[in-house]
């Protein structure tokens, strides 16, 4: 812990200034002229560097540290030196953990009820960081620190997301970091990731042929950056958040990673939740008493796989443990840097495995791409399709999730899975702490209960730190989370934290000294209608069930009714109520309140635009629309991309392609529809365009593609399906090139920039006058109502 002698006021922030008071000589010679130097602003004496550690949809069973079937040598190597916690807590899913660990508040207090794309306008649920809840990362910042992130970051309201932000919630706006070099969402493409440094879109030089892996990536430039830090101020402590995007789908790694763990995984879920449960029993880090929970019938039995299928299903699971392995490889080498630097024992660092419980949102066959399930067609791939790609799976051409019985398993030995906030299959992860300098404990295990809000606190504590009262002119709320600092040398410190709430997509629970009352109102991949929330049944668990395996509620319904009522207690007080189970409206940003973007039936973009999400460009989906381009054809011919959306896993480009006006409409990466014309494009001034007639009846229909080049019809041909929903999680709209996975096998990721000049593109929505020129007069009225 750091001195506590300190000069300055701590608990307002930015320090304010101190003014010099005393003789002003007239002459600088004078020899009573004194004033005292200038010092550079530091931490209290003897307080740690920071690194954060935050793996992604890791169950609390996946990693060999905590008794799991993936080797995870790192976490092995910085458990020997430090703690490992068993009873840490998440919130359940992604963004919540986050801006509940970032600020020290449970999550709905800081508007994080769930992900950014499902905000509404209630408190609990914008998404929208209060003024008076700072990051501790800005805290640290404003008293010395130097700050970086690296990786994910899934906190920044999907309205502010396009890269005229505004940056307010961005890392390196109002999120208290000096660098971060990373991507914004829930997810991203490993081998074509959507980065960003600072708030500048970015491009990879290398492509997967080449070797190029994002964790690789991310892990490189925080070595460089530590390196630097060091080597410039090497008495001024740095805080790291390291976040990668793994594990989170998609699960892609190199082959020789995966096939390391061939055959691992044929004896299949059922088989593998009995053997993680022996060996965690061996590692003392479930109790010799402890029970394992009994398979859902919402989960598939193992036996009941088809031999046909279940090669299929085990080798998503020998690719998500190379996934898994791969990433503490690099953590390892983030961690030999900082070794080699001679600063990993004065470092306080947390390795949190996972920032929820393992994910089942794979649905119960899994997928080769994601966006089938993300759009509700996952009957596109079928088993004879998923067999004909066994090959592939975690590779450049692959989006693929393992299936939900996979994820149970690597909840062992607890009930249910990521989501389900309302049992600790959704909720604990492991973590450990090193710190050899602060904590003179080594290799031992701690139980008491703690959850992802007592981090902030704990670090304020271990720098010597108070927890600010004003941060940039704002008066702060209280941080709401427990100090861990008296467990770290003490086995059998009194538990501090001992009432907390969960709630997760209407999946409730309430913990208070030991005894947890719960409720789960829904799983991750039943889409069928949900019950009122007084047809929820209430489960209710004793302090010495530590799985939650001998339901107590109709024993002691006293109990029960205790804790419900306290549940709303703390629903109450953290803006949980009203509780919102709505699904389908709530994507809908008029129905759920939040701001959107890009309104209206037309949108004009420029040459040069890119990085533009799907929240940042007007949804051509399930309608017939038109998209025009000016463009100037130099005197070697039409070549390159007009205007791409989406990827390699699904979307749409307008291109030239030997030297022709080309439409390629990419399924899902299963099937390709191309429009071609029949001549070339001269050099020149032109305008070329698209047109695309909707078939109508419904979501994900096809329709009739016509190209025309100056208002003459070049060329048609036809798509007979699309994707209704998303084209992508990650991959976005540019104008003049195709950045990240490629939307066309006609071009790769690098040199497919239009040869020439696009000078504007616009998009327009069932435009039925039929005229196939747009006119500027046209142009300027469209951009003026943009105003």
């Amino acid at each position: 812990m750091a001195n506590q002698t300190d000069k300055h006021r701590r608990d307002i922030l930015p320090i304010p200034d101190r003014e010099y008071v005393g003789l002003t000589t007239y002459d600088a010679k004078d020899p009573d002229t004194k004033f005292p130097p200038i010092e550079q602003l530091r931490p209290p004496k003897g307080a740690p560097n920071v690194l954060i550690i935050l793996l992604d949809d890791v169950g609390f069973a996946a990693s060999s540290v905590f008794g799991g079937p993936i080797n995870t040598p790192t976490a092995e190597r910085v458990a020997q030196k430090g703690l490992r916690y068993n009873r840490f807590h998440t919130t359940a899913l992604c963004s919540p953990t986050r801006q509940a660990m970032l600020t020290g508040r449970n999550h709905h207090s800081v508007n994080m009820g769930g992900i950014c794309e499902l905000a509404t306008s209630a408190p609990g649920y914008n998404s929208i960081l209060p003024k008076n809840k700072a990051p501790f990362a800005e805290t640290l910042k404003l008293n010395g620190y130097s700050t970086a992130q690296f990786g994910k970051c899934h906190e920044v309201p999907v309205w502010e997301t396009s890269p005229m932000g505004p940056f307010d919630q961005w890392p390196t706006g109002g999120g208290g970091f000096e660098y971060f070099y990373g991507f914004i969402g829930g997810e991203t493409n490993q081998y074509y990731p959507a980065i960003y440094e600072g708030t500048t879109p970015i491009e990879v030089a290398k492509t997967p042929e080449e070797g190029y892996h994002f964790t690789e990536d991310m892990t490189d430039k925080a070595i460089k950056w530590v390196r630097q830090q060091k080597a410039l101020m090497s008495d001024k402590p740095f805080f790291m958040y390291f976040a990668p995007g793994a594990t989170h789908a998609p699960h892609q790694v190199p082959k020789e990673w995966i096939d390391k763990y061939k055959g691992n995984f044929d004896q299949g879920w059922d088989k593998l939740r009995e053997d993680i449960f022996a060996r965690q029993k061996e590692l003392a880090v479930i109790p010799a008493d402890a029970e394992l929970t009994k398979r859902h019938d919402e989960i598939p039995a193992w036996e009941s796989i088809s031999d046909v299928f279940k090669p299929i299903l085990a080798r998503q699971m020998e690719v998500y443990a190379g996934f898994l392995e791969h990433t503490d490889y690099y953590i390892g080498r983030l961690v030999d840097a900082l070794e080699d630097l001679g600063i990993l024992d004065d470092t306080l660092v947390y390795y949190i495995i996972g920032d929820n419980g393992a994910s089942a949102e794979g649905t119960p066959n899994g997928c080769f791409n994601e966006m089938t399930t993300l759009n509700g067609m996952t009957a596109i791939e079928t088993q004879e399709f998923l067999l004909s790609k066994i090959d592939k799976f975690g590779g450049p051409e692959a989006y693929n999730h393992y299936a939900v019985g996979w994820a149970h398993a690597l909840c062992t030995p607890y009930q249910w899975t990521k989501q389900v906030a309302s049992h600790w299959g959704g909720t604990r992860n492991g973590t450990i702490v090193h710190w050899p300098n602060g904590i003179k404990a080594k290799g031992e295990i701690r139980s008491q209960f703690h959850h992802v809000i007592g981090i902030a606190p704990t670090i304020l504590e271990a720098a010597g730190l108070p927890q600010p009262i004003i941060v940039n002119s704002v008066q702060q709320a209280p941080i709401e989370g427990v100090s861990m600092f008296s467990s770290f040398d003490d086995a059998k410190a009194a538990e501090k934290h001992d009432l907390q709430y969960f709630e997760m997509f209407c999946n409730r629970g309430i913990y208070y000294k030991g005894w947890t009352a719960v409720t789960r109102h829904s799983v991750p991949w039943v889409m069928a209608p949900l019950p009122p929330f007084e047809d929820d049944t209430w489960e209710l668990y004793g302090p010495d069930d530590w799985t939650q395996s001998r339901n107590l509620a109709k024993e002691n319904p006293k109990k029960l009714q205790e804790l419900q009522r306290l549940f709303l207690i703390e629903a109450v007080k953290y803006n949980v109520i009203p509780l919102d189970d709505r699904r389908v409206e709530r994507f809908n940003p008029d129905l759920a309140g939040r701001p959107q973007l890009i309104r209206g039936n037309c949108q004009i973009l420029f040459g040069g635009m890119g990085r533009l999400s799907e929240n940042s460009v007007v949804n051509i989906k399930n309608k017939s629309h038109s998209v025009t381009a000016e463009v100037v054809i130099p005197d070697s011919g039409a070549s390159g991309v007009i205007i791409a959306q989406g990827g390699s896993v699904g979307g749409w480009c307008l291109y030239a392609h030997h030297g022709r006006l080309k439409y390629c409409y990419n399924l899902f990466g299963i099937k390709f529809f191309y429009t071609e014309a029949s001549t070339s494009i001269p050099a020149g001034k032109h305008q070329t365009r698209m047109e695309f007639k909707y078939d109508g009846g419904g979501l994900a229909k096809g329709g009739v593609v016509s190209l025309y080049v100056d208002g003459a019809k070049v060329g048609e041909g036809r798509v007979d399906i699309t994707q209704p929903m998303a084209f992508s999680a990650d991959e976005t709209c540019n104008v003049g090139r195709d950045a990240g996975s490629p939307v066309s096998p006609d071009y790769g990721p690098h040199g497919n920039e239009f040869r020439g000049e696009v000078n504007w593109v616009q998009i327009d929505l069932e435009k039925d006058d039929h005229n196939h020129l747009i006119s500027p007069e046209e142009r300027f009225k469209v951009a003026m109502a943009r105003q």
